[in-house]
């Protein structure tokens, strides 16, 4: 049995020339009309829906970053869970957060309330953000510091999930952070007493 076959010079079989139906031109201009709601929406979602997250931009040699990190560790650190380091910074201070294959490190253990300016990098691929259960993804590229306003609204124990592919270990890549109820102060009486 043979079958035929064409070149890109020969014109195809058919009536592919003949103008579109009344129906098809309908739900074309109804795509396009779509298409441009949607694109008019996203300055809209930046501006008013807080889905970007925009913050602090910089470049930064990776190795600048993670010893800038290191640094942060040892002067806020708290503890240790199962050999990764737990920090607990004051508010209101710049907190550091590195991705490499295939951990984040550290842990970070910050107050409910308190604002923070969370520092993201990559040291070695591309890595997603993602903070579970929370709906907040970012991607993370190495050379880049992405500064970050952020205020924790609720305590919890919350992972951060690398939602971008970056190896053989990739599905290893989780991280937390543990957010807690600021301290309670004792209130004192005039006269001394409590």
């Amino acid at each position: 049995m043979h079958t035929e076959t064409h070149t890109g010079l020969d014109s195809p079989k058919g009536n592919w020339w003949k103008p579109a139906h009344r129906a098809e031109k309908v739900w074309v201009g109804i795509a396009f009309a779509w298409c441009m709601v949607l694109f008019a929406m996203m300055p809209l979602w930046h501006w008013k829906g807080g889905q970007n997250p925009s913050g602090i931009r910089r470049k930064v040699e990776p190795a600048a970053f993670m010893a800038r990190t290191q640094e942060f560790i040892r002067e806020y650190r708290v503890g240790d869970d199962r050999g990764m380091p737990i920090v607990e910074p004051p508010p209101g201070s710049d907190i550091y957060l590195m991705g490499m294959a295939f951990q984040w490190t550290p842990i970070l253990k910050l107050q409910k309330g308190a604002s923070y300016t969370l520092h993201l990098s990559a040291l070695d691929v591309n890595h997603g953000f993602s903070l579970f259960p929370v709906n907040v993804n970012f991607q993370v590229v190495p050379g880049y510091d992405y500064g970050l306003r952020i205020t924790p609204n609720s305590s919890g124990d919350y992972r951060i999930i690398c939602n971008e592919f970056c190896g053989i270990g990739h599905h290893l890549m989780v991280g937390r952070v543990i957010v807690v109820d600021p301290p309670v102060t004792a209130m004192t009486t005039p006269g001394g007493g409590e």
